[in-house]
Protein backbone atom coordinates (compact mmCIF):
# COMPACT_ATOMS: atom_id res chain seq x y z
CA UNK A 1 0.00 0.00 0.00
CA UNK A 2 1.13 3.55 -0.75
CA UNK A 3 2.18 5.63 2.26
CA UNK A 4 0.88 9.13 1.57
CA UNK A 5 3.35 10.62 4.04
CA UNK A 6 6.19 9.87 1.64
CA UNK A 7 4.63 12.18 -0.94
CA UNK A 8 3.52 15.00 1.36
CA UNK A 9 4.63 18.58 0.68
CA UNK A 10 7.26 19.98 3.03
CA UNK A 11 4.79 22.59 4.26
CA UNK A 12 2.82 19.79 5.93
CA UNK A 13 5.45 19.72 8.66
CA UNK A 14 4.02 23.06 9.84
CA UNK A 15 0.55 21.56 10.31
CA UNK A 16 -0.32 20.63 13.87
CA UNK A 17 -3.36 18.65 14.93
CA UNK A 18 -5.79 20.68 17.02
CA UNK A 19 -5.68 19.42 20.60
CA UNK A 20 -9.38 20.16 20.89
CA UNK A 21 -10.25 18.20 17.73
CA UNK A 22 -8.15 15.26 18.92
CA UNK A 23 -9.77 15.34 22.36
CA UNK A 24 -13.23 15.38 20.83
CA UNK A 25 -12.32 12.22 18.93
CA UNK A 26 -11.09 10.57 22.13
CA UNK A 27 -14.23 11.42 24.07
CA UNK A 28 -16.81 10.76 21.35
CA UNK A 29 -19.30 8.08 22.33
CA UNK A 30 -17.81 7.62 25.80
CA UNK A 31 -19.27 8.42 29.19
CA UNK A 32 -16.99 11.40 29.67
CA UNK A 33 -17.90 14.87 30.88
CA UNK A 34 -16.14 17.16 28.44
CA UNK A 35 -14.88 20.61 29.36
CA UNK A 36 -12.71 20.50 26.23
CA UNK A 37 -14.47 21.92 23.17
CA UNK A 38 -16.05 25.34 22.77
CA UNK A 39 -19.42 23.86 21.92
CA UNK A 40 -22.72 25.70 22.38
CA UNK A 41 -25.38 23.99 24.45
CA UNK A 42 -27.56 22.24 21.83
CA UNK A 43 -30.68 23.24 23.76
CA UNK A 44 -30.23 26.79 22.43
CA UNK A 45 -30.60 25.68 18.81
CA UNK A 46 -33.93 26.95 17.49
CA UNK A 47 -34.57 23.77 15.50
CA UNK A 48 -38.24 24.36 14.68
CA UNK A 49 -37.73 27.88 13.34
CA UNK A 50 -34.60 26.86 11.44
CA UNK A 51 -36.40 23.85 9.93
CA UNK A 52 -39.22 26.09 8.72
CA UNK A 53 -36.77 28.67 7.37
CA UNK A 54 -34.74 25.98 5.57
CA UNK A 55 -37.88 24.51 3.98
CA UNK A 56 -39.13 27.90 2.85
CA UNK A 57 -35.73 28.91 1.48
CA UNK A 58 -35.48 25.74 -0.63
CA UNK A 59 -39.05 25.99 -1.90
CA UNK A 60 -39.09 29.73 -2.53
CA UNK A 61 -35.44 30.50 -3.38
CA UNK A 62 -34.19 27.08 -4.39
CA UNK A 63 -32.98 28.16 -7.81
CA UNK A 64 -30.60 30.62 -6.11
CA UNK A 65 -30.02 28.88 -2.78
CA UNK A 66 -28.88 25.63 -4.42
CA UNK A 67 -26.65 27.35 -6.96
CA UNK A 68 -23.14 28.81 -6.93
CA UNK A 69 -22.89 32.30 -5.42
CA UNK A 70 -20.35 35.17 -5.43
CA UNK A 71 -17.05 34.66 -3.59
CA UNK A 72 -17.81 37.60 -1.29
CA UNK A 73 -21.12 35.98 -0.34
CA UNK A 74 -24.79 36.27 -1.24
CA UNK A 75 -25.36 40.00 -1.72
CA UNK A 76 -28.58 40.25 0.30
CA UNK A 77 -27.00 38.24 3.14
CA UNK A 78 -23.92 40.46 3.19
CA UNK A 79 -26.19 43.49 3.54
CA UNK A 80 -27.98 41.77 6.42
CA UNK A 81 -24.64 40.98 8.08
CA UNK A 82 -23.53 44.59 7.86
CA UNK A 83 -26.80 45.70 9.51
CA UNK A 84 -26.44 43.05 12.22
CA UNK A 85 -22.80 43.97 12.87
CA UNK A 86 -23.69 47.66 13.17
CA UNK A 87 -26.63 46.91 15.48
CA UNK A 88 -24.24 45.07 17.78
CA UNK A 89 -22.25 48.27 18.31
CA UNK A 90 -19.54 47.77 15.70
CA UNK A 91 -19.07 50.86 13.56
CA UNK A 92 -19.23 50.07 9.86
CA UNK A 93 -17.70 52.82 7.73
CA UNK A 94 -18.56 53.80 4.16
CA UNK A 95 -15.14 52.53 3.13
CA UNK A 96 -15.81 49.08 4.65
CA UNK A 97 -16.97 45.89 3.00
CA UNK A 98 -17.78 42.36 4.18
CA UNK A 99 -16.83 38.86 3.03
CA UNK A 100 -18.64 35.69 4.12
CA UNK A 101 -16.38 32.82 5.16
CA UNK A 102 -16.81 29.17 6.08
CA UNK A 103 -16.79 29.87 9.78
CA UNK A 104 -14.43 32.37 11.37
CA UNK A 105 -11.65 29.79 11.25
CA UNK A 106 -11.48 30.12 7.48
CA UNK A 107 -11.39 33.89 7.94
CA UNK A 108 -8.24 33.56 10.08
CA UNK A 109 -6.71 31.15 7.57
CA UNK A 110 -7.33 33.55 4.67
CA UNK A 111 -6.01 36.52 6.63
CA UNK A 112 -2.82 34.57 7.35
CA UNK A 113 -2.54 33.56 3.71
CA UNK A 114 -2.92 37.13 2.48
CA UNK A 115 -0.82 39.02 5.00
CA UNK A 116 1.79 36.75 6.61
CA UNK A 117 5.05 35.92 4.86
CA UNK A 118 7.62 33.56 6.45
CA UNK A 119 9.37 35.37 9.27
CA UNK A 120 6.76 38.13 9.62
CA UNK A 121 6.12 39.15 13.21
CA UNK A 122 2.63 38.41 14.51
CA UNK A 123 1.77 39.54 18.03
CA UNK A 124 -0.84 37.68 20.06
CA UNK A 125 -2.23 37.69 23.56
CA UNK A 126 -0.80 35.03 25.83
CA UNK A 127 -2.70 32.82 26.33
CA UNK A 128 -4.74 33.04 23.13
CA UNK A 129 -6.99 30.99 20.85
CA UNK A 130 -4.94 27.93 19.94
CA UNK A 131 -6.38 27.50 16.42
CA UNK A 132 -5.23 31.03 15.59
CA UNK A 133 -1.72 30.09 16.76
CA UNK A 134 -1.85 27.04 14.50
CA UNK A 135 -2.83 29.17 11.50
CA UNK A 136 0.00 31.66 11.97
CA UNK A 137 2.51 28.86 12.57
CA UNK A 138 1.55 27.29 9.24
CA UNK A 139 2.63 30.51 7.56
CA UNK A 140 5.98 30.51 9.43
CA UNK A 141 5.14 33.62 11.42
CA UNK A 142 7.48 34.81 14.13
CA UNK A 143 5.03 34.79 17.05
CA UNK A 144 5.40 37.09 20.05
CA UNK A 145 3.11 36.59 23.04
CA UNK A 146 2.05 39.50 25.26
CA UNK A 147 0.72 38.54 28.72
CA UNK A 148 -2.83 39.35 29.78
CA UNK A 149 -4.31 40.32 33.13
CA UNK A 150 -7.88 41.08 34.24
CA UNK A 151 -7.98 44.05 31.82
CA UNK A 152 -6.79 42.10 28.81
CA UNK A 153 -3.51 42.43 26.94
CA UNK A 154 -0.77 44.22 28.89
CA UNK A 155 -0.37 47.21 26.59
CA UNK A 156 2.57 48.52 28.66
CA UNK A 157 4.49 45.34 27.86
CA UNK A 158 3.40 45.54 24.22
CA UNK A 159 4.75 49.07 24.02
CA UNK A 160 8.14 47.95 25.35
CA UNK A 161 8.25 45.09 22.85
CA UNK A 162 7.43 47.43 19.96
CA UNK A 163 10.14 49.86 21.04
CA UNK A 164 12.71 47.05 21.20
CA UNK A 165 11.69 45.76 17.77
CA UNK A 166 11.89 49.26 16.32
CA UNK A 167 15.45 49.67 17.60
CA UNK A 168 16.33 46.51 15.66
CA UNK A 169 14.66 47.82 12.52
CA UNK A 170 11.73 45.40 12.88
CA UNK A 171 7.99 45.84 13.09
CA UNK A 172 5.02 43.47 13.36
CA UNK A 173 2.76 42.77 10.41
CA UNK A 174 -0.31 41.77 12.43
CA UNK A 175 -1.64 41.80 15.97
CA UNK A 176 -4.30 39.18 16.75
CA UNK A 177 -6.66 39.75 19.68
CA UNK A 178 -9.87 38.40 21.17
CA UNK A 179 -10.43 41.56 23.20
CA UNK A 180 -13.94 40.83 24.47
CA UNK A 181 -14.69 37.75 26.64
CA UNK A 182 -11.35 36.39 25.52
CA UNK A 183 -10.70 32.77 24.60
CA UNK A 184 -9.35 31.07 26.70
CA UNK A 185 -9.48 33.39 29.72
CA UNK A 186 -12.87 35.15 29.54
CA UNK A 187 -11.38 38.59 30.35
CA UNK A 188 -12.18 41.80 28.45
CA UNK A 189 -9.70 44.48 27.42
CA UNK A 190 -10.35 47.88 29.02
CA UNK A 191 -11.23 50.82 26.81
CA UNK A 192 -8.08 52.73 27.77
CA UNK A 193 -5.98 49.81 26.58
CA UNK A 194 -8.00 49.51 23.37
CA UNK A 195 -7.41 53.16 22.55
CA UNK A 196 -3.70 52.91 23.27
CA UNK A 197 -3.45 49.74 21.19
CA UNK A 198 -4.87 51.58 18.17
CA UNK A 199 -2.46 54.46 18.71
CA UNK A 200 0.44 51.99 18.73
CA UNK A 201 -0.88 50.26 15.59
CA UNK A 202 -0.78 53.60 13.79
CA UNK A 203 2.59 54.60 15.24
CA UNK A 204 4.30 51.31 14.40
CA UNK A 205 2.23 50.61 11.26
CA UNK A 206 0.63 47.19 11.77
CA UNK A 207 -2.83 45.69 11.19
CA UNK A 208 -5.14 44.30 13.89
CA UNK A 209 -7.37 41.24 13.73
CA UNK A 210 -10.28 41.64 16.18
CA UNK A 211 -11.78 38.17 16.67
CA UNK A 212 -15.23 38.49 18.24
CA UNK A 213 -17.13 35.23 18.81
CA UNK A 214 -18.12 35.83 22.44
CA UNK A 215 -19.11 39.47 23.05
CA UNK A 216 -22.76 38.44 22.64
CA UNK A 217 -22.47 36.60 25.97
CA UNK A 218 -21.43 39.06 28.67
CA UNK A 219 -22.67 38.18 32.15
CA UNK A 220 -21.63 41.37 33.93
CA UNK A 221 -21.83 45.05 33.07
CA UNK A 222 -18.77 46.00 31.04
CA UNK A 223 -18.32 49.31 29.25
CA UNK A 224 -16.19 49.09 26.12
CA UNK A 225 -16.04 49.97 22.44
CA UNK A 226 -15.04 47.53 19.75
CA UNK A 227 -11.59 48.03 18.27
CA UNK A 228 -13.28 48.31 14.88
CA UNK A 229 -15.46 51.13 16.21
CA UNK A 230 -12.51 53.03 17.68
CA UNK A 231 -10.30 52.56 14.61
CA UNK A 232 -9.87 55.82 12.64
CA UNK A 233 -7.44 54.45 10.06
CA UNK A 234 -8.96 51.24 8.68
CA UNK A 235 -6.38 49.00 10.36
CA UNK A 236 -8.83 46.65 12.09
CA UNK A 237 -10.23 43.51 10.50
CA UNK A 238 -13.35 42.56 12.48
CA UNK A 239 -14.00 38.80 12.44
CA UNK A 240 -17.25 37.26 13.67
CA UNK A 241 -19.26 34.03 13.41
CA UNK A 242 -22.73 32.57 13.75
CA UNK A 243 -21.30 29.38 15.26
CA UNK A 244 -21.80 30.46 18.87
CA UNK A 245 -24.96 32.55 18.43
CA UNK A 246 -27.01 30.36 16.09
CA UNK A 247 -25.45 27.02 15.12
CA UNK A 248 -21.89 25.91 14.27
CA UNK A 249 -23.18 23.38 11.74
CA UNK A 250 -24.04 26.19 9.33
CA UNK A 251 -20.32 27.17 9.16
CA UNK A 252 -20.92 30.88 8.64
CA UNK A 253 -18.36 33.52 9.55
CA UNK A 254 -17.54 36.95 8.18
CA UNK A 255 -14.96 39.72 8.08
CA UNK A 256 -15.72 43.45 8.03
CA UNK A 257 -12.77 45.58 6.97
CA UNK A 258 -11.64 48.31 4.59
CA UNK A 259 -12.57 47.53 0.97
CA UNK A 260 -8.88 47.33 0.03
CA UNK A 261 -8.44 44.49 2.54
CA UNK A 262 -11.65 42.65 1.63
CA UNK A 263 -10.69 42.61 -2.07
CA UNK A 264 -7.45 40.78 -1.15
CA UNK A 265 -9.33 38.27 1.02
CA UNK A 266 -11.72 37.68 -1.88
CA UNK A 267 -8.84 36.80 -4.23
CA UNK A 268 -7.47 34.29 -1.73
CA UNK A 269 -10.86 32.70 -1.06
CA UNK A 270 -11.45 32.16 -4.78
CA UNK A 271 -8.53 29.73 -4.79
CA UNK A 272 -9.64 27.96 -1.60
CA UNK A 273 -13.34 27.12 -1.95
CA UNK A 274 -14.79 29.55 -4.55
CA UNK A 275 -17.44 30.64 -2.04
CA UNK A 276 -19.07 29.70 1.25
CA UNK A 277 -21.99 27.28 0.81
CA UNK A 278 -24.96 29.16 -0.62
CA UNK A 279 -27.84 27.40 1.15
CA UNK A 280 -26.63 28.14 4.72
CA UNK A 281 -26.21 31.81 3.74
CA UNK A 282 -29.85 32.11 2.72
CA UNK A 283 -30.96 30.26 5.86
CA UNK A 284 -28.82 32.52 8.05
CA UNK A 285 -30.10 35.62 6.26
CA UNK A 286 -33.69 34.75 7.10
CA UNK A 287 -32.76 33.78 10.68
CA UNK A 288 -31.24 37.23 11.17
CA UNK A 289 -34.13 39.03 9.47
CA UNK A 290 -36.82 37.14 11.43
CA UNK A 291 -35.14 37.64 14.80
CA UNK A 292 -34.27 33.98 15.35
CA UNK A 293 -30.62 34.82 16.06
CA UNK A 294 -31.59 37.53 18.54
CA UNK A 295 -33.88 35.10 20.41
CA UNK A 296 -31.14 32.46 20.50
CA UNK A 297 -28.61 34.93 21.93
CA UNK A 298 -31.08 36.05 24.62
CA UNK A 299 -31.85 32.49 25.69
CA UNK A 300 -28.23 31.38 25.61
CA UNK A 301 -26.93 34.34 27.61
CA UNK A 302 -29.16 33.48 30.60
CA UNK A 303 -28.23 29.79 30.42
CA UNK A 304 -24.49 30.36 30.11
CA UNK A 305 -24.45 32.79 33.02
CA UNK A 306 -25.94 30.07 35.24
CA UNK A 307 -23.39 27.56 34.00
CA UNK A 308 -20.50 29.98 34.53
CA UNK A 309 -21.65 30.52 38.11
CA UNK A 310 -21.98 26.78 38.68
CA UNK A 311 -18.44 26.14 37.49
CA UNK A 312 -16.99 28.91 39.67
CA UNK A 313 -18.83 27.54 42.72
CA UNK A 314 -17.70 23.98 41.97
CA UNK A 315 -14.09 25.11 41.59
CA UNK A 316 -14.31 26.99 44.90
CA UNK A 317 -15.62 23.94 46.73
CA UNK A 318 -13.39 21.33 45.11
CA UNK A 319 -10.09 23.02 44.17
CA UNK A 320 -9.60 26.29 46.07
CA UNK A 321 -6.60 24.90 47.98
CA UNK A 322 -4.81 23.50 44.92
CA UNK A 323 -5.55 25.99 42.12
CA UNK A 324 -6.57 29.50 41.13
CA UNK A 325 -8.70 30.54 38.18
CA UNK A 326 -9.91 33.52 36.20
CA UNK A 327 -13.46 34.74 36.74
CA UNK A 328 -14.73 35.13 33.16
CA UNK A 329 -17.04 38.10 32.57
CA UNK A 330 -18.39 36.42 29.45
CA UNK A 331 -17.85 33.75 26.81
CA UNK A 332 -17.55 29.99 27.16
CA UNK A 333 -14.39 29.35 29.21
CA UNK A 334 -12.27 29.85 32.28
CA UNK A 335 -8.58 29.15 32.77
CA UNK A 336 -7.47 27.19 35.84
CA UNK A 337 -3.87 27.42 37.12
CA UNK A 338 -2.55 24.72 39.44
CA UNK A 339 -0.60 26.02 42.42
CA UNK A 340 2.14 23.49 41.76
CA UNK A 341 3.77 24.97 38.65
CA UNK A 342 5.84 21.85 38.09
CA UNK A 343 2.76 19.87 37.09
CA UNK A 344 2.21 19.60 33.34
CA UNK A 345 -1.53 19.28 32.78
CA UNK A 346 -0.83 17.55 29.47
CA UNK A 347 0.55 14.62 31.47
CA UNK A 348 -2.69 14.48 33.49
CA UNK A 349 -5.00 14.60 30.48
CA UNK A 350 -5.28 10.86 29.83
CA UNK A 351 -5.66 10.12 33.56
CA UNK A 352 -8.52 12.60 33.60
CA UNK A 353 -10.15 10.92 30.60
CA UNK A 354 -9.89 7.57 32.40
CA UNK A 355 -11.60 9.22 35.37
CA UNK A 356 -14.38 10.45 33.07
CA UNK A 357 -13.54 14.13 32.52
CA UNK A 358 -11.76 16.00 29.71
CA UNK A 359 -10.16 19.45 29.40
CA UNK A 360 -7.65 21.18 27.14
CA UNK A 361 -4.09 21.48 28.51
CA UNK A 362 -3.27 25.14 28.97
CA UNK A 363 0.11 25.17 27.27
CA UNK A 364 -1.68 24.73 23.92
CA UNK A 365 -2.74 28.37 24.18
CA UNK A 366 0.75 29.79 24.70
CA UNK A 367 3.45 30.87 22.27
CA UNK A 368 5.89 29.52 24.85
CA UNK A 369 4.23 26.31 26.13
CA UNK A 370 6.35 26.27 29.30
CA UNK A 371 4.53 29.37 30.56
CA UNK A 372 1.18 27.62 30.58
CA UNK A 373 2.01 24.00 31.33
CA UNK A 374 0.40 24.11 34.81
CA UNK A 375 -2.91 25.46 33.44
CA UNK A 376 -6.01 24.08 31.75
CA UNK A 377 -8.93 25.56 29.87
CA UNK A 378 -12.38 24.51 31.02
CA UNK A 379 -15.55 25.00 28.98
CA UNK A 380 -18.85 25.59 30.79
CA UNK A 381 -21.21 26.24 27.87
CA UNK A 382 -21.69 22.62 26.78
CA UNK A 383 -22.04 20.40 29.89
CA UNK A 384 -25.16 20.52 32.04
CA UNK A 385 -24.97 22.14 35.46
CA UNK A 386 -25.08 18.69 37.07
CA UNK A 387 -22.23 17.54 34.83
CA UNK A 388 -20.21 20.62 35.76
CA UNK A 389 -20.36 19.71 39.45
CA UNK A 390 -19.54 16.05 38.81
CA UNK A 391 -16.79 16.88 36.31
CA UNK A 392 -15.01 19.34 38.60
CA UNK A 393 -15.10 16.76 41.41
CA UNK A 394 -13.53 14.20 39.08
CA UNK A 395 -10.90 16.71 37.97
CA UNK A 396 -10.05 17.54 41.57
CA UNK A 397 -9.62 13.84 42.31
CA UNK A 398 -7.15 13.44 39.43
CA UNK A 399 -5.06 16.45 40.45
CA UNK A 400 -5.02 15.45 44.13
CA UNK A 401 -3.97 11.91 43.24
CA UNK A 402 -1.09 13.28 41.19
CA UNK A 403 -0.07 15.65 43.99
CA UNK A 404 -0.03 12.74 46.44
CA UNK A 405 2.24 10.71 44.16
CA UNK A 406 4.59 13.67 43.79
CA UNK A 407 4.69 14.11 47.56
CA UNK A 408 5.70 10.48 48.03
CA UNK A 409 8.41 10.83 45.37
CA UNK A 410 9.83 13.90 47.11
CA UNK A 411 10.07 12.09 50.46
Amino acid sequence: MVDGRLYAAKRLSKFKASEIRELLKLTEGKDIISFAGGLPDPSIFDKEDLAEIARNVILEKGDKALQYSPTLGVTSFRQELLKFTASHGVKVKDTDDVIVTTGSQEALYIIGRVFVDPGDIVIVEEPTYLAALNVFRQYDANLIGIPIDNEGMRIDILENVLEDLNKKGLKPKLLYSVPTAQNPSGVTMSNDRRKRLLELAHEYDFLIVEDDPYSFFLFEEESFDYLKTLDPNGRVMYVCTLSKIMAPGLRIGWVVADKSIISLLELAKQAIDLHTATLPQYIAEEALRQGVVAKTISRAKVLYAKKRDAMLKALEEEMSDIATWIRPIGGFFTMVFLNDKDIDTYDLMYEAIEEGVAYVPGKSFYVNPERGKHSMRLNFSYPTIEQIWIGIARLSKVVRKHLAVKQVERT
